[in-house]
């Protein structure tokens, strides 16, 4: 799975650790959905952490994306806009 972070680049994150990222996604949805700013934060936070962790794909390499994250600084309100029931990550 290949994942971009706005303003970052991509990563890719090996198929068995889908489950992984799927969880700390519904952390992050929830927070969201709740108004959670805080736990926004620290959700949101360990999703990129969760993603830089993988293979960093060289920034000459252009491959399409499963999965596109917003920038770091995102806000509450626009995390909102973004995420549906589904949270950011399909699946």
């Amino acid at each position: 799975m290949i994942v971009r972070i706005m303003g970052e680049g991509q990563w890719k994150l090996a198929d068995d650790k889908l489950d992984q990222l799927n969880a700390v996604d519904t952390d992050l949805e929830k927070a969201v959905s709740s108004g959670d700013e805080e736990g926004f934060r620290t959700a949101f936070g360990a999703l990129l952490e969760f993603v830089r962790g993988g293979e960093r794909v060289p920034d000459n390499e252009l491959h399409d994306s499963d999965a596109i994250l917003p920038p770091g600084d995102s806000t509450l309100a626009e995390m909102r806009e973004l995420i549906s029931g589904d949270g950011l990550i399909a699946g």
